[in-house]
């Protein structure tokens, strides 16, 4: 496909008008539409501009090939501002992190079990028993949420990205064929938030060839968006060891909210997850919901005196080992300064403070037991 071809394709996936793109690249829209229109080729300048406000790599302007399809993106909330544009960055960076495993040779296979099935008969009792299946194969231990993330990421090949968006209360997830299960989460949320989506989504990948096998629906259904979060409620704050904690700071048939609060710690969840939790455990009913949301907001209130966990600076948008192939391959010679800036959105000037030689003779023995 020519290069204007591609320039028209990236604008109308962005969702950007002309007077957009000429407000936030300084490029006018005759011009934009003599480069669409192949009556000019675009400058290096020009095509790096719309590269970076397209959310692509300049490569993919030059690629002669037909244009593949773009994976669908699974959203708890679709954002109603600058969505598309979210996801064109999200499958950027895990086109690029595929990349870097390839560059450096250190391909991880996912080892997440694939769950099939028909959708109209799953149920609360299979998303339970299905987080007992990963808290147990994954070897989570009683307090899964100290350690999801880096097991995930660095053990069963998840790609895990962190990216600021609206409304806060909302992430996502893709499986591609092109760079395996991926997962996008919000770094404008707490730690323990982050944490209740992270295993969110987690249902979603495990549960796509049920719930989306044609991978053309972008929308949850409201039984499947129940279902993850029982599943991560199960997952995150298993029965036992949560009634345990929940039983030692019980004072008269009551707890209080700084209790409440230590429990989300130890769980490393939100606030609002532990209430649920809890509600869902100690004979929950029906008309329990509205309660629920009280004690929810009340809780809430209190967030700023009782959540005593550090979360600054904002998680990284690059995981760590992301960052570290990105490392390696520059050092190795498999990127250009450039590219190396590009991938961890940095100046030439910072990219060349990694370019240092490590000699062969910077190892460490290790013998044989």
């Amino acid at each position: 496909m020519a290069v204007h071809d591609r320039l028209k394709y990236a604008r109308k996936q962005a969702g950007l008008s002309g007077p957009q793109i000429e407000e936030r690249s300084g490029i006018g829209k005759s011009v934009l539409s003599e480069l669409e229109h192949g009556k000019r080729e675009p400058s290096l300048s020009q095509l790096s501009k719309l590269a970076s406000l397209y959310r692509r790599s300049v490569a993919f302007f030059l690629d002669p090939g037909p244009i593949a399809p773009e994976p669908c993106v699974l959203w708890k909330m679709r954002p109603a501002i600058d969505a598309e544009q979210t996801e064109i960055q999200f499958r950027r960076l895990c086109s690029q992190y595929r990349n870097l495993e390839n560059w450096c040779d250190e391909k991880v296979d996912t080892g997440l079990p694939e769950i099939t099935g028909s959708s109209d008969h799953y149920s609360n009792g299979d998303a339970e028993e299905l987080a007992k299946r990963v808290r147990h194969e994954l070897q989570l231990g009683d307090r899964p949420g100290q350690c999801l993330l880096a097991v995930l990421e660095e053990v069963w090949g998840v790609k895990v990205f962190h990216l600021k968006f609206e409304p806060v209360g909302t992430a996502a997830s893709v499986r591609s064929e092109e760079y395996g299960p991926a997962i996008l989460l919000n770094a404008n949320n707490p730690r323990g938030r982050r944490n209740d989506d992270l295993a969110h989504e987690l249902f979603h990948l495990l549960t796509w060839n049920v719930f989306h096998p044609a991978s053309t629906n972008t929308a949850s259904s409201e039984a499947e968006e129940r279902f993850a979060g029982h599943f991560a409620a199960n997952l995150l704050m298993p029965s036992d060891p949560f009634r345990s904690a929940i039983n030692s700071r019980i004072r008269d048939q009551k707890i209080g909210f700084d209790s409440l609060y230590d429990v989300a710690r130890e769980f490393d969840v939100s606030v609002d997850s532990v209430i649920s939790r809890m509600y869902d455990l100690y004979n929950h009913l029906p008309e329990d919901n509205e309660q629920v949301q009280k004690d929810i907001k009340r809780a809430e209130e209190y967030a700023h005196i009782l959540d005593r966990r550090e979360d600054s600076p904002k998680p990284p948008t690059y995981p760590e080992r992301y960052r570290a192939l990105a490392i390696k391959a520059f050092r190795h010679g498999e990127m250009s300064t450039g590219q190396f800036a590009e991938y961890l959105n940095i100046s030439r000037q910072e990219a060349q403070q990694f370019d240092q030689e490590v000699s062969d003779g910077e190892e460490v023995q290790v013998v044989a037991a």
